[in-house]
């Protein structure tokens, strides 16, 4: 399927303008795809095993530390390193989305860690979330969607998110001994609801008891790191959408979340999830279809799955009906305004926080802070609110002059950002504008420019 780059760019990426090798096809997309992950390798984030080294000496040195200055300082050093490392990741993160040639894989990035939401709080949980991105996601966009799935549920970033660190059997050793503690049933509960089959699906209660007691046993601490541990376990076989798995270790857990992970109801639920984030709120019932059934297939390829999205018509239909999400549309507004990661990645805590993280808050959308395991809404009217738009004029007005040195010509931005979705009575206004920093607002704040 072909279409004009700016479809291309709106829709999986995250905007114009786009080099001249950059896909703009099905097949091109699909091929630079399937190819190395040169953002990961540009700019790098640092995955769980490096928080978890920290952390530890953290853990281990905080009883010592109340009787130790030096060791209390040492410590303070290393807590306030994490920071810096969530700071450099939010740099990385911004940087992969202004220099990719391959922005759907950015984008894809950024469906899956919402699909699978985790939520920052503290020091160490704030780089947490960028190093289960790094670790559990991206290395698996391409791949089977089981192997994605198995990595999510046995990250640290998950188990500490839904409280699995505390579920313990109820008739295992642990349970009946000093250690007591009861089965938490919250990541079963997401797995089947959020991740895989869908709300309303075929699955009952008794499924989500039994998968959590299947899970008891993944475990993690800031001392051991990542860990199956027997004595949590629930002893016995566990029924689980009519199949019975045995044996307290990984391997059952792993075979379940395979099963669960080509389940027709998955297929269909996640089907839907995609079409809905790339097309329309309320998908073409063909393309949704298509989708499922390259994942009945192949059994949740995920390569397969988004040729089948993209290979539909109706994914080059041209249409406004999404919004850019906040992060969207300060992405795009960055690229349409020439900002590089080089540029970025110069950016102190103060200047990340007045053109990124302030600016987010104010739109709704806390940076890597969703409301809930359920991640951010995908509806339109969760965006395009009075609220919401009032904020990004304000950004559109206020935060170009401190981006862009001179400032573009407002007909010229609106060509760069926009190509052919400018419309003549766009380009009127922007040249008509006062002054140039109203030109560029009036082109940023555009409905052109803020819908895809």
């Amino acid at each position: 399927m072909t279409a004009s780059p700016s479809l291309a760019a709106f829709r999986y990426g995250y905007g114009l303008p786009l080099s001249d090798t950059a896909p703009v096809t099905a097949k091109a997309m699909l091929a630079a795809l399937a190819g190395p992950d040169a953002m990961a390798a540009r700019w790098p984030v640092a995955g769980y095993d490096k928080v978890h080294a920290i952390g530890n000496v953290i853990a281990k040195g905080k009883q010592a530390a109340k009787s130790d200055a030096v060791l209390q300082a040492e410590l303070t050093a290393m807590s306030d390193q994490l920071t810096v490392m969530g700071q450099d990741a939010l740099r990385a993160s911004i940087a992969r989305c202004l220099d990719a040639e391959d922005g759907f894989r950015e984008r894809l990035v950024a469906f899956w860690a919402d699909h699978f939401t985790i939520s920052s709080g503290g020091k160490e949980d704030a780089i947490t979330a960028y190093a289960f991105v790094e670790d559990a996601i991206r290395p698996h966009v391409t791949g089977p969607f089981h192997q994605m799935l198995t990595a999510v549920v046995m990250h640290p970033g998950m188990l500490l998110y839904l409280d699995q660190t505390r579920s313990v059997g109820p008739n295992s050793r642990q349970a009946k001994g000093k250690g007591g503690g009861g089965l938490n049933e919250n990541l079963a509960r997401e797995v089947l609801e959020l991740h895989t089959l869908g709300i309303g699906a075929g699955y009952a209660q008794d499924d989500v008891r039994q998968l959590a007691e299947l899970f008891t046993g993944l475990t993690y601490d800031a001392r051991r790191g990542f860990s199956f541990d027997g004595r949590r376990a629930e002893p016995g076989a566990e029924t689980v959408l009519g199949k019975s798995y045995d044996g307290k270790a990984e391997a059952p857990i792993r075979a379940a979340l395979e099963d669960i992970a080509r389940h027709a109801d998955t297929a269909r639920h996640i089907a839907r999830k995609l079409a809905v984030h790339f097309l329309s709120d309320s998908p073409d019932a063909g393309v949704v279809d298509a989708v499922a059934q390259a994942w009945g297939r192949t059994g949740g390829d995920l390569m397969a799955v988004y040729a089948a999205l993209l290979d539909h018509p109706a994914a080059w239909v041209a249409s406004a009906d999404k919004a850019r999400q906040p992060w969207d549309f300060l992405m795009a507004s960055l690229r349409a305004l020439g900002v590089r990661g080089q540029d970025v990645a110069g950016w102190e805590q103060p200047r990340l926080s007045n053109m990124i993280l302030g600016p987010l808050r104010a739109m709704g959308q806390r940076w890597k802070s969703p409301p809930g395991p359920d991640g951010w809404p995908e509806e339109i009217g969760a965006w395009i609110t009075p609220q919401g738009l009032a904020e990004r004029i304000d950004w559109a007005m206020t935060r170009p002059t401190h981006l862009a040195s001179p400032l573009p010509q407002p007909a010229d931005l609106a060509q760069r950002a926009l190509g052919d979705r400018a419309s003549p009575a766009l380009i009127w206004a922007a040249e008509r504008a006062e002054n140039l920093v109203e030109g560029v607002g009036i082109v940023l704040a555009s409905p052109e420019f803020n819908r895809r």
